[in-house]
């Protein structure tokens, strides 16, 4: 990279920073630091919903997965219509009548105080591995392209963005997150523009390669729940953006911080709607990438990892001055998601795990103070969590599969206390009990079974399917339990 290159990169760093740090004045309350006074314009909301769906992972491993095969995890994207109606018909509707900073004072309200910890615990491990992934990976880009080093790069990372959503609270993350977001979409913008332009035969040299070898494709329309068909992606999609929209805090935090209903449910509708041609944007980059080395042969280094291929073009392929804002706008990426997670795991733990009086001489500076520390503590950690992966990355991929596999229960015990209002908390323990087992029979079989001799325990599904069983079976679980329940008090009565 040149000179220009890294001085706009570090500009945009700093520059964010600075701008975070500006919501300092607004934010000396928990209402502030939590939900913005409830006055964030509807479009900026949008933009950081849609900031949230994307990660530096999405940036770089969506062209990745192009280049390396075709459009099959493009069927994930083509679930979130789906889920967007869900939220605006149904979610934000009940979350805003619950009118609480954390998404799991509903269940706590419905199940009693053993699901609000439950849920709330694994949505903060899963927040800690996926903001410390992020750092990780992140740390691995700039340290390829600059030979930096990778602790030094996840340390002042993590640390800028600690700074400016600790100080900011929601409404620097939330403002943040909307320039993040088109400083993204206008590098994925321009990464095509430049592709199309290298063409040696011009643009629609890439659609010829393209389709001669079906880079295109969707995958197969197979039934079969063994691969990764087009419709094994599309309902995973499914199933994880009804999570996401249903019991994410990120998401139905930003429900809240809206000043209508009407304001809620059109940020949560376009926030996103707006991933699935952007989603679209970045596959295109992988198939354009492929067409253009396949076009211009020996470009491209011999044995290079296909979620390298997009990095190695913007160093070596774009104009000076591109590279740098290339480069900043995967950062963009990342630090979105990453002060996301900041955010609402300070007001999971503010609003989940303290009862602090409502005495108003001495509530709002004790929050103020959960607040700071447990953003500060939650950053000292996913950065941790980040170092730690340059030397132990199998045993914090274990970490990150068992907070999985646990939270693959939250999806069910919601849809089952907002589905039947017979489900009681007894029968919505034996459902979770029974969904966890299923999500870890599926999840870890296929790594413990192998060389046993009991290799016929092996799950026969694909792994995504994990979350969709485990949902299914927790609902059938605790819905079957609480009528065989109603039936057997309804004998007893007579």
């Amino acid at each position: 990279m040149s000179k220009l290159d890294v001085f706009i990169f570090i500009a945009y760093l700093l520059g964010i920073v600075l701008f975070g740090l500006s919501f300092y004045r607004k934010n000396k309350t928990s209402s502030s630091f939590t939900l913005g006074n409830n006055n964030l314009p509807s479009w900026v909301i949008s933009l950081s919903i849609f900031a949230t769906f994307v990660s530096s992972i999405s940036y770089l491993a969506l062209p990745g997965q192009a280049f390396l095969s075709n459009w099959n995890a493009f069927a994930f994207s083509l679930s979130i219509p789906f889920a967007s109606f869900m939220a605006v018909k149904f979610f934000v509707p009940l979350y805003r009548s619950v009118n609480s900073p954390s998404a799991y004072t509903y269940l706590e309200q419905r199940f009693g105080p053993w699901a609000k910890t439950y849920v709330s615990v694994m949505y903060l491990l899963t927040q800690l591995m996926r903001a410390g992934t992020i750092l990780f990976l992140l740390g691995i880009l700039l340290h390829t392209l600059l030979d930096w080093n990778i602790s030094t790069i996840i340390i002042v990372t993590g640390f800028s963005v600690m700074i400016y959503s600790l100080l900011g609270g929601i409404q620097a993350v939330v403002w943040t997150d909307a320039i993040q977001a088109i400083i993204l979409i206008a590098g994925a913008v321009v990464t095509v523009i430049t592709i199309m332009v290298k063409m040696p035969e011009g643009p629609w040299q890439i659609f010829e390669i393209a389709s001669l070898h079906d880079k295109f494709s969707l995958g197969s329309f197979g039934l079969s729940l063994k691969d990764s068909t087009f419709w094994v992606v599309l309902i995973y999609g499914i199933f994880i953006n009804l999570q996401n929209y249903g019991i994410d805090q990120n998401y139905i935090q930003r429900y809240m911080t809206s000043g209508s209903d009407k304001a809620a449910k059109k940020s949560a509708l376009f926030g996103g709607l707006l991933y699935v041609p952007v989603s679209a944007l970045f596959f295109f980059i992988g198939t354009a990438l492929f067409a253009f080395y396949k076009a211009s042969p020996g470009l491209l280094p011999e044995g290079i990892q296909a979620d390298k291929v997009f990095p190695n073009f913007i160093v070596n392929q774009l104009p000076v001055g591109l590279t740098g804002f290339l480069i900043a706008s995967v950062f963009a990426a990342g630090m979105s998601t990453i002060s996301t997670s900041i955010n609402s795991s300070a007001t999971v733990i503010l609003t989940d795990f303290f009862n602090i009086s409502e005495d108003k001489s001495e509530h709002n500076k004790k929050s103020m103070r959960v607040l700071y520390l447990s953003s500060l503590v939650f950053s000292v950690l996913g950065i941790g969590v980040a170092v730690a992966m340059i030397n132990v990355q199998s045993a914090l991929e274990a970490w990150w599969k068992l907070a999985s596999i646990f939270s693959g229960g939250m999806l069910g015990l919601f849809l089952l206390g907002f589905m039947s209002k017979r489900v009681t908390n007894s029968t919505a323990i034996i459902g979770v009990i029974a969904g966890v087992v299923i999500i870890a029979w599926m999840s870890l079989s296929p790594i413990i079974f192998p060389g046993t001799g009991l290799e016929s325990l092996i799950s026969p599904f694909h792994s995504y399917l994990s979350i969709v069983f485990g949902t299914i079976v927790i609902f059938i679980t605790g819905f079957m339990f609480s009528i065989l329940r109603f039936t057997a008090r309804k004998q007893k009565m007579q």
